[in-house]
């Protein structure tokens, strides 16, 4: 076998022989696009003494990259799917180290937030060319177990992120964290060439290059929004965002049930398993990347935990993500994927619920069980939500599959940041204002400390300071009386920043609980709804053989079952070669915009 892979996988005549060998490669792209998010949530601290954050800066320098990796997602997948699907991996990580290297050499906050924006950019182009590389390389009855390790990859990097940053941090500066990047990078790119076969449809005609482009103005937009009015108030740039997405998708939707090669077939939405599917990625997300952001913050500001000891505290979390999707692949071919699905669901909301109990006497062993939990069961729901989604599409349009989960996972982590976090900063900015009621705290201090837990810890640590100013000063003077007066200050000061901390603690404790609730009833809401949406295995299956008798040679239809579900037996899905030649590819994948048509009208 050569060094360098060049054959595409479409015209191979058997399954590829490194295939598990190229889905390392494709998760350890997957874990420098995710990581280079987490690790930030550590990193911010030392950032924002470094480069004298505001509150607005630091907000930016962490959602610069959500919006163009949201945004440009859809429109990237079509590109890679027409042109190159490993073209698109290699260059979104030479991108997206090019924008980490820019990062690190920063000395501004104009600058990180522009290398922020590029590395999103890598980000879109990576993100969907790795589930697409994916479902092209393996054959349909492997794919549910590699889709399983691509999504335990993705969640273990949720909590690896900031155990690396935090090791980095030990030793060396923030920038440290933006660099890690680049050599893993590299790596990634030599494999990439190395194990990954070349892909791209067959059949793909022309891109919907206006549909793509809507796509980019609408959901970043909306993300846009999302950011900017819970966080900063809904001023005219909120309200001008939420304008422009909700026109911005009207006319999507309209230019794509038109458009005879749509960039995405919105029809599918229409489908009980795909939106399902769509949703339970959302809808998790909001509750994982709500809970994540504010048990880090937790840790860090009320525990006291640094930057190293948050991440491995956060470590159950990547551990009991790895189980449970283990679990995924053993359960789901005898449970099917909506029983799957719903119990991750379930647990999750469980999760969210016994964070509930938070307060200030709250030690890290209270969390373990919660992170436990979550773990868990983000490993049991997601795969089978992305081996569904993956499965409504067909071979030409596996980049615009991958883009569209990628897509519904970033939504819903940026609503979970932006609604739970805002719930969060009011509920904890109310707590510390009747925690210090009747105190002799002044307005400009309390204001100060109410804009986030850390300002309000660097309240505390200030006054203290001033109580060991004015000790030091005492012992300094020669006059007994005014050593005394000083003394006393010092003492009152002392207590004073004491009692701050405390209230600060009390009043974050506090709005964990509150915002835990809020998660909880948000989860648990769209837990019911998806497990009415979701197709039983039955109804899967029966529709799966519809499509197939209908004409979809792949039985890919959105309600059609999830992985290892009887009747799901797609063994043309995603798998170029098996069995089949480069000139029949066109069969094993979507095939002609005819056979596409014909499929739908079955349905």
């Amino acid at each position: 076998m050569p060094l360098l892979i060049n054959e595409p996988v479409e015209r191979m005549d058997r399954p590829y022989a490194r295939r598990w060998w190229a889905l390392l490669v494709l998760c350890l792209s997957l874990l420098i696009a995710v990581m280079a998010n987490t690790a930030l949530t550590v990193a911010a601290p030392d950032m924002t003494l470094d480069l004298d954050l505001s509150s607005s800066d630091l907000q930016w320098v962490i959602d610069a990259y959500t919006v163009p990796y949201a945004a440009l997602m859809l429109l990237f997948g079509a590109i890679g799917d027409k042109y190159s699907r490993r073209g698109a991996l290699v260059l979104g990580l030479v991108v997206l180290s090019a924008g980490a290297l820019a990062g690190a050499l920063s000395d501004s906050s104009t600058a990180v937030i522009v290398a922020r924006g590029v590395m999103g950019v890598g980000a879109a182009m990576i993100m969907p060319a790795t589930l697409s590389l994916l479902a092209a390389t393996f054959p349909r009855e492997e794919r549910a177990k590699a889709i399983t390790l691509w999504a335990a990859t993705s969640g273990i990097a949720i909590a690896a992120g900031p155990l690396i940053a935090g090791l980095l941090l030990e030793h060396y500066g923030w920038a440290s964290t933006f660099l890690i990047d680049v050599p893993v990078a590299v790596v990634a790119i030599v494999g990439a060439f190395v194990l990954v076969p070349p892909s791209k449809a067959v059949d793909s005609g022309r891109i919907d290059y206006v549909g793509g482009a809507l796509s980019v103005v609408w959901i970043g937009a909306l993300i846009y929004m999302i950011i900017e009015g819970p966080g900063f108030g809904w001023g005219a740039s909120a309200v001008a965002a939420a304008v422009i997405a909700a026109v911005g998708l009207a006319l999507f939707v309209l230019w794509e049930l038109r458009h005879p090669r749509p960039v995405l077939d919105v029809r599918k939405f229409a489908e009980r398993g795909f939106s399902g599917a769509n949703l339970a990625v959302a809808l998790f997300f909001v509750a994982a990347f709500g809970a994540f952001y504010f048990l880090t913050q937790h840790l860090q500001f009320v525990l006291r935990y640094d930057a190293l000891e948050t991440g491995v505290r956060m470590l159950p979390l990547a551990g009991a993500v790895f189980v449970g999707s283990a679990l995924t692949g053993f359960l789901t071919p005898k449970l099917g994927a909506k029983v799957m699905v719903t119990a991750g669901m379930v647990g999750g909301t469980t999760a969210m619920a016994l964070l509930t109990a938070t307060d200030s006497g709250s030690a890290y062993g209270d969390f373990v069980l919660p992170l436990v939990v979550l773990g868990l069961s983000m490993g049991l729901a997601v795969s089978p939500c992305t081996d569904a989604i993956m499965g409504a599409f067909p071979e030409s349009e596996l980049g615009v599959g991958g883009a569209v989960n990628d897509t519904s996972l970033e939504l819903g982590g940026s609503l979970g940041i932006a609604v739970l976090g805002s719930v969060l900063g009011t509920s904890y900015a109310d707590g510390l204002a009747e925690e210090t009621a009747g105190s002799t705290l002044p307005a400009n201090l309390l204001e100060q400390a109410q804009d986030s837990v850390g300002a309000g810890g660097g309240v505390a640590a200030g006054i203290g300071e001033q109580a060991r100013k004015l000790a030091e000063q005492a012992a300094a003077t020669g006059s007994p009386q005014k050593a005394g007066e000083l003394k006393a200050r010092a003492a009152e000061y002392a207590e004073g920043a004491e009692q701050m901390k405390h209230a600060v603690g009390t009043a974050f404790s506090d709005a964990v609980a509150h915002t835990s609730l809020v998660g909880a009833v948000i989860l648990g809401a769209g837990t019911l709804l998806v497990a009415l949406l979701l197709p039983g295995r039955r109804r899967a299956a029966s529709a799966g053989a519809t499509a197939v008798a209908g004409g979809d040679p792949e039985g890919t239809g959105p309600d059609a079952s999830g992985p290892g579900e009887p009747g799901s037996d797609k063994s043309g899905a995603g798998k170029s070669g098996a069995g089949k030649s480069g000139a029949d590819a066109s069969s094993r994948g979507g095939g002609s915009d005819r056979d596409r048509e014909s499929a739908r009208t079955t349905r």
